[in-house]
């Protein structure tokens, strides 16, 4: 045996769990179905939890009125056991993705709250103890700050909706972390304000909420700023916790490697901050091969940690970086 060879580097994952920090991504259906294999093995080494990024929102899961397709979501959920990884329910109640049968109906509020309940207690049943955290209530507040007005939801139910969803997820599974979860509102803004007036009404009646995601997805030149902090700690104040729950930091294409660094100083900062506020910090997808940004924001990706063969780009190096110091300071 080689003297001087040097012992395998840790996973992400590995690193986080000194820092007693969840570190994740979001997964998406086909490569995880078609057992991909360096997409699977990637997803077990280097992240301890993992988030659905189509595969349990409504129009994913309920393509019929009362019928059920858990062949995906039920693939997701025994990925993560078998690999010892936490999961993060991704989404409950939001105004996109809504199946056409639901969308396209006219309802009555007694029947909207029917199958609003329905929906949420079969779900959340369905993985009672096997999700630790749901995204309960998804982007209600509109970039203005006032509420999404124009949802779904709120069309027919009026902003009772978001209290009710909360109880409900609470009800079919007492023991899972429920988290309000939206874009654009990790700095202070109107929207940023209304978001924190929400929660802190919610919190003031009684409803079960514990947490608060921030999406993050970001452009590039993105940096840490004063306001970022000054909202976790408002947020923090009212006994809620903070997760980083869909970062990428998307650069105009082709990236240069000036611009991959600094994506990588971005993530750096994003998981430094995540380290002293947030439960835990996921990215939305790991490889640019599955990102959704190049169909969504046209001329723009490279957003993730790795290329897309998989191979890990600058964002990576910083976010192992980061979490090695963290933990050899806590371990020295």
């Amino acid at each position: 045996m080689d003297d001087h060879a040097q012992a395998p580097r840790p996973p992400l994952r590995a690193l986080a769990e000194r820092c007693h920090f969840a570190i994740g991504a979001a997964v998406a259906t086909q490569p995880l179905l078609n057992g991909e294999p360096d997409y699977c093995a990637l997803l077990a080494r280097e992240f301890n939890v993992l988030v659905a990024e189509n595969m349990m929102k409504w129009d994913a899961l309920s393509p019929a009125p009362e019928q059920y397709d858990w062949t995906a979501s039920d693939a997701l959920v025994a990925f993560a056991a078998k690999h010892a990884q936490r999961l993060r329910g991704h989404t409950l109640v939001w105004h996109n993705q809504l199946p056409a049968w639901l969308r396209d109906r006219s309802l009555s509020r007694t029947e909207a709250l029917r199958l609003l309940e329905t929906h949420i207690k079969t779900v959340v049943g369905r993985y009672r103890g096997q999700v630790w955290a749901w995204d309960v209530v998804n982007e209600a507040i509109d970039d203005s700050g006032d509420y999404r007005r124009t949802s779904f939801w709120f069309r027919h139910l009026g902003p009772d909706y978001i209290a009710l969803a909360f109880q409900w997820a609470h009800e079919a599974d007492p023991d899972a972390l429920l988290y309000y979860n939206d874009y654009s509102a990790e700095g202070i803004s109107p929207k940023s304000d209304a978001i924190y007036r929400l929660v802190r009404d919610l919190k003031a009646q009684g409803v079960p909420i514990h947490g608060v995601g921030w999406q993050m997805h970001l452009i590039e030149g993105w940096r840490l700023e004063d306001q970022h902090l000054r909202n976790a700690e408002r947020l923090r104040a009212l006994g809620l916790e903070l997760s980083i729950t869909e970062l990428d930091v998307r650069l105009t294409l082709p990236p240069s490697p000036a611009q991959l660094d600094g994506q990588a100083e971005s993530y750096r900062q994003a998981l430094s901050f995540a380290l002293d506020h947030c439960r835990a910090l996921l990215t939305w997808g790991f490889s640019d091969r599955y990102s959704w940004i190049p169909s969504f924001q046209p001329g723009t990706g490279a957003a993730l940690p790795f290329d897309e063969a998989y191979a890990p780009k600058p964002a990576y190096h910083a976010l192992w970086q980061t979490l090695a110091a963290r933990a050899g300071q806590l371990h020295a």
